[in-house]
């Protein structure tokens, strides 16, 4: 058994460079992407539009604008796939009472359906994947990325405090 000792020699950590961790995560997320990109592809549907319908299952009754906000993309960009979703019967707008210029979107039933299927392929590849890690790297992977994500939340707010200067 080794020694715990604080004298006992301690193994070097080596270095890793976090612009290559970055590349790995880059790649990783594209092949994830690429990968539920063909089993949405199955369904009907592609990756933006399987955002919109589960952002939607999550909350319905958001405005463009919010939906926009939650997808990180601008209301424009939304507009064109928005109208699209609604003639193929899968989300609907309504009036927001008082507000003439904004409307509530709804799934229909075929939407919902659509988006359970969506996350159900989603929910496959994850299990299958990261759901496959022994639970204790899970847990570290989880703490590493809610760290990653404050010190990236900080970075954007100091960013855009800047560009705003």
């Amino acid at each position: 058994m080794p020694s715990t000792s604080p004298t006992a020699p301690r193994t070097p950590t080596p270095t890793v460079d976090p612009l290559r961790v970055w590349f790995r995560i880059i790649r990783l997320h594209r092949r994830a992407t690429n990968t539920v990109a063909a089993e949405l592809k199955a369904l009907g549907l592609s990756i933006p539009q399987f955002d919109l319908l589960s952002t939607l299952t999550e909350q319905e009754g958001l405005s463009q604008q919010e939906l926009a906000e939650r997808l990180y993309v601008t209301k424009g960009n939304v507009s064109g796939l928005l109208d699209r979703m609604v003639e193929a019967d899968l989300v609907e707008r309504r009036a927001i009472p008082g507000d003439r210029r904004s409307n509530a979107l709804y799934l229909t039933a075929k939407g919902r359906a659509l988006a359970e299927q969506g996350i159900a392929v989603q929910r496959a590849y994850v299990q299958s994947t990261l759901g496959a890690l022994p639970p204790e790297d899970l847990a570290d992977l989880e703490r590493i990325v809610l760290a990653w994500r404050e010190r990236a939340r900080a970075a954007e707010e100091e960013t855009l405090a800047r560009l705003r200067r």
